[in-house]
């Protein structure tokens, strides 16, 4: 039987909200949504295709001479360090992706399919762990297993002798730290699948007599299967593309990953920057996004074969962990202690030494707080204002023009507009690296001459709303898919106007999502390094690239009290996220 809404009872329906008034005159409140989701859209869009362009340019006479060759991606490809460079990268990826699959999903499946107790407080806590700055915890696994100032690698060779070391300065360990930081992220993407997951097939096979772990791997993960795919997506990606580890662990030992190798290209040690070659060697990473948006797409729409939720007598069952309890809590216990716990003591305890050693007597002697007079306080006034700046802005922006998005996606009558919310889409599957090199290519090529941005917070504005817009469009549209057709049919039907609409009706039902938007993309642009080191001049510093250069040139210890205090700064409004998401259970 098919639920009836008055709409469909005979009531007039409205399909989509028209441009123009009854009086004939167009709406300036709609045309002006559909203007900013139009320029944000060419923006998306012509980032990607410029990188193309850049590609195929004669890179002596200039991006935009108007020659081209395929000459860049000759010299590019058929070297064998790039061939290696990108080897690098899809293992230090494919790690990531295994790091953070192997913590981040069996903690969601702890949370939402079993009595565990605590789960709104370990919720609540891998939610957060998300925002924590990715460099922060690598300074601390570097603090701690790099081969040369590694405090355990110190340890152990005082125990073992010289060369006993374990080192995370290597692919593989530059991908357990990347790994670690992004299961928070694996956990947000498939705790929802898990909890919205009929037990019904799973309560079936245990009356059949399957183990827990048969019946884990045979149904619930084939159920899970889109959350997992997109999930690994999306973290394969990040991953392939990732800065903080590598350029905080593989940059000294000179091991590069895609972005480093993009950082050198774009700031090499002697001649100009090659910014041909660095739009050569991304420009397949455009096809790669627009092969895995497809896939993507084309698994929502299959996405029906997994539904078995069934509405009336569904009731979840929790399976009870008894004894084996102790082992749940070890487990989520042992992934806080290496994510963060661990590398935090030893940023604390880097901060308050003048060099780097193990513990005792002879170190205790000499904790003081000299790093902190020893930081260049000119330059960190200058990139504490420029990130709260960046914070406040992109939040703002991102959110507004998310809203815009959903609107002429989900309640607008314009044809085609699906394809808005692919466009918003892209930067979802396309790097961040990718998007922060066609925006540097466009500063000093397109608009450069007329706007001059580079160089300004504003580059770094305009990159980092491009990146962020993905985010805050799934949660607007969210959001909005909940609020009911009959309120905007009513609000018409009485006469009101769009800003009436908008400001009476939407934005205050929509207000604990968009808040939500707003705290979640501040804290996201805080902790970026990736638009910020390739982007950052001396000109427009933020914080993390402050950080980040203090620990290239040897301040360890001036690097690890200002991220203690990054950490410390950004802790009031991570802590007015976490009211918010705990008030009303967002995610």
């Amino acid at each position: 039987m098919t639920l009836q809404t008055p709409s469909t009872l005979g009531a007039p329906h409205i399909t989509g909200a028209p441009f123009r008034k009854r009086s004939g005159r167009v709406d300036p409140w709609r045309l002006t949504l559909l203007g900013l989701v139009i320029v944000t859209s060419l923006l998306i869009v012509g980032n990607l295709l410029f990188i193309f362009l850049s590609s195929f340019a004669d890179e002596k006479k200039g991006v935009l001479s108007g020659v081209f060759s395929l000459s860049l991606y000759w010299e590019i490809f058929s070297d064998p360090f790039v061939a290696n460079v990108f080897l690098n990268s899809i293992v230090f990826a494919l790690v990531t992706l295994l790091v953070a699959f192997a913590f981040g999903v069996p903690i969601a499946w702890l949370v939402t399919r079993t009595d565990i107790k605590g789960k709104s407080f370990f919720f609540t806590m891998m939610t957060v762990a998300v925002l924590i700055p990715g460099f922060v915890p690598a300074i601390g696994w570097s603090f701690l297993l790099h081969p040369n100032i590694g405090l355990f690698n110190a340890l152990l060779e005082s125990l073992f002798g010289p060369g006993f070391v374990i080192s995370v300065a290597n692919v593989v360990g530059m991908g357990w730290v990347q790994g670690l930081n992004l299961a928070p992220l694996a956990f947000i993407m498939t705790a929802s699948a898990f909890r919205s997951m009929d037990p019904a097939l799973e309560e079936a096979a245990a009356m059949s007599g399957a183990h827990p772990l048969t019946s884990f791997f045979i149904i619930t993960l084939r159920l899970a299967w889109p959350a997992l795919l997109a999930a690994s997506i999306f973290i394969f990606t990040i991953g392939f593309a990732a800065i903080d580890a590598p350029v905080i662990i593989g940059w000294g030992k000179r091991i590069f990953t895609y972005s480093t190798y993009i950082l050198t290209l774009l700031n090499p040690a002697s001649g100009a920057p090659r910014y041909g070659a660095a739009a050569a060697t991304s420009a397949p990473l455009v096809l790669w996004a627009l092969v895995m948006c497809w896939v993507y797409l084309d698994m929502q729409k299959r996405s029906r074969r997994y539904q078995v939720i069934s509405g009336k007598g569904y009731k979840p069952t929790l399976l009870a962990l008894g004894t084996k309890a102790w082992m749940a809590y070890g487990f989520v216990s042992l992934f806080f202690l290496l994510s963060f716990v661990l590398p935090l003591i030893v940023l604390i305890w880097a901060s308050l030494l003048p060099f780097l050693q193990l513990p005792s007597s002879q170190s205790l002697a000499m904790v003081s707080l000299d790093n902190l007079w020893s930081i260049d306080w000119r330059s960190v006034q200058k990139g504490l204002i420029n990130t709260i700046i960046l914070m406040l802005s992109v939040a703002t922006i991102v959110t507004g023009l998310s809203f815009a998005f959903s609107w002429i996606v989900l309640r607008s009558d314009v044809k085609a507009r699906s394809v808005f919310d692919v466009f918003a889409f892209f930067p979802h599957v396309v790097p961040t690296t990718l998007f922060s090199i066609s925006t540097l290519l466009i500063a000093l090529f397109v608009i450069g001459p007329i706007v001059p941005i580079y160089g300004t917070i504003w580059i770094l504005i305009l990159a980092s709303v491009v990146v962020r817009i993905s985010y805050g469009s799934r949660m607007t549209n969210s959001a909005m898919i909940q609020i009911h057709r009959e309120l905007d049919e009513a609000a018409q039907m009485s006469g009101a106007s769009t800003g009436v609409l908008i400001g009476q009706i939407m934005l205050p039902l929509m207000a604990p999502a968009l808040l939500f938007s707003w705290l979640w993309t501040a804290l996201l642009t805080c902790r970026e390094l990736t638009v910020v080191m390739f982007l950052t001049t001396p000109t427009n510093l933020t914080m993390p690239y402050i950080i980040w250069s203090n620990f290239a040139f040897g301040a360890q210890g001036i690097a690890a009290m200002l991220a203690l205090m990054m950490l410390a700064l950004t802790l009031p409004l991570i802590f007015v996220y976490a009211m918010v998401l705990e008030r009303w259970k967002l995610i």
